[in-house]
């Protein structure tokens, strides 16, 4: 990110007054044009939302927002809202009300001199999407004199028939190059390292297949519980709300082939590749569960149950441990084992790659000298990081085996990491699809996980701050496979 892309645009978000546009969009626009990727003057903001507000009075939300913020001074950000932000209500979402935002529009662009380049952000929540397509492609807001571009926060339908709908329902309005699905977890530095990392070290790749590594694990572990989101949790679970987009995604990126190009036509085409390789998943290698009290970090917590707004004989499952297949020449036989939960005993994001213990082992005669596999581990949150575990000699007598790490932080040798909406976001305004998810992606893992969420699959307690479920434990087949220990 070092350039400033030359087309101005009108970046028009609906849900202009909700909780993801005061946390997430609006910083991460800020310091595009604080960090001089995005000029002042080529992205200018409208807020779309339900409400009626007066544009001074959404102008103070939003300084607000950012000042909440502790990153920003009032004096910055009431010049930036003065000349970059403005608010439309879309009252009702009726035709009338999509014919007024279009006028709206209009008047902008000739007040600001852009030239119709429109980006049109749902930040809504997911039963809201299909009737602001409609409006938006209803009064030709799909199309304009310059480029048009949607974005659609996830989750991307609810199971493999609704994000078909969806599908449909979009294409209808919108061409495929126009749709940038967004996964937040794809704009975070670390996760985009893995191509790097996979395909700019020959080392690496060279031993990325069957004949070297044992297997995989890929865990997404979370120390909250579901807070104030009950409600939306309970209609969703892990499956829908982790394993779906972010830990498939993830798993993707790991066992895809090497692409032709670094473009998004020629990644997203190795990353489809590596779901319609996948073995359909037998239910003795899924394990489900829902936390109970507990305690995390000393502090004792509240069961799922008791958490607000969740029904008090609730089976949404809030943990999820299952071992996949990757069916082709690269993959065939090794185990994929992907976790999520909340109330785990800490936050982490990790990837673990363990490699083949040598075949034959020299030091069988001697004492304390169990040869460990070597283990590659890439931390995508918090303390990223790659760690490539190893065994060594300790000194003295007798001969005795330790293992060790060879470690390399990205807090050590770079500045902070940008937040993943901002990356995400230029990607936008520049057009590249790179890191967003297409149509083909969505509707392949919704396949793989439909019938897991059709099952009656038990739901097992764990207590909170526990690795889930004793039966989680146990599914990986051998000694080797183990859990990693994070």
């Amino acid at each position: 990110m070092t350039t400033i892309p030359e087309e101005r645009h009108l970046f028009i978000v609906f849900g202009g007054t909700g909780d993801l546009m005061k946390r997430k969009l609006l910083p991460a626009i800020y310091h595009l044009v604080e960090n001089e990727l995005v000029s002042k003057d080529q992205c200018i903001i409208l807020g779309v939302s339900r409400s009626e507000m007066e544009e001074a009075e959404y102008r103070k939300w939003a300084m607000e927002a950012l000042k909440s913020t502790g990153d920003f001074t009032e004096e910055t950000t009431r010049t930036w809202c003065s000349d970059c932000l403005h608010f439309q209500s879309i009252a009702n979402g009726e035709d009338k009300d999509y014919r007024r935002l279009a006028k709206r529009i209009e008047t902008l662009e000739s007040e600001h001199s852009l030239p119709g380049n429109r980006v049109f952000y749902l930040a809504l929540p997911p039963v809201a999407f299909e009737p602001t397509i409609r409006g938006l492609g209803h009064v030709g807001l799909n199309h304009s004199g310059g480029w048009t571009r949607i974005v659609i926060e996830k989750p991307f339908g609810r199971d493999l028939n609704s994000a078909h709908a969806l599908n449909e329902i979009i294409h209808k309005h919108f061409d495929e190059s126009q749709i940038y699905r967004i996964d937040h977890y794809l704009g975070k530095e670390t996760v985009q390292n893995l191509l790097v990392f996979r395909f700019a070290n020959a080392i690496f790749e060279s031993l990325w297949n069957r004949e070297h590594i044992d297997s995989v694990q890929i865990t997404v572990a979370e120390d909250l519980g579901v807070g104030r989101r009950g409600g939306y949790y309970d209609e969703s679970g892990a499956l829908r709300d982790m394993v779906q987009n972010h830990l498939t995604q993830l798993l993707t990126l790991v066992g895809m082939e090497i692409p032709v190009s670094f473009t998004a036509e020629s990644i997203r085409a190795e990353k489809v590749k590596v779901l319609q390789s996948l073995r359909k998943i037998d239910t003795d290698n899924i394990v489900l569960g829902q936390y109970t009290e507990g305690e995390v970090h000393g502090e004792w917590v509240p069961g799922y149950l008791d958490e607000e707004n969740v029904p008090y004989d609730s089976t949404t499952e809030t943990f999820v441990a299952m071992r996949l297949e990757i069916s082709n020449w690269r993959w065939q036989g090794v185990p994929f084992y992907i976790r999520s939960g909340k109330r785990l005993p800490e936050r982490s994001t990790q990837i673990v790659v363990r490699f083949h213990r040598p075949p034959v082992s020299v030091f069988n005669p001697y004492d304390r000298c169990t040869v460990s596999s070597n283990s590659l581990i890439l931390t995508l949150q918090p303390n990223e990081g790659v760690d490539l575990q190893f065994e060594v000699k300790s000194p003295g007598e007798p001969l005795n085996i330790q293992t060790h790490d060879l470690g390399f932080r990205y807090g050590d040798v770079f500045e902070p990491l940008p937040d993943a909406y901002q990356t995400l976001l230029l990607d936008i305004i520049q057009g590249d699809q790179t890191l967003f998810v297409h149509s083909d992606e969505v509707e392949a893992s919704w396949k793989l996980y439909t019938p897991i969420l059709e099952a009656d699959l038990p739901v097992y307690d764990y207590p909170a701050g526990t690795w889930g479920p004793k039966q989680a434990i146990k599914l990986p087949r051998t000694y080797d496979e183990r859990w990693f220990s994070l």
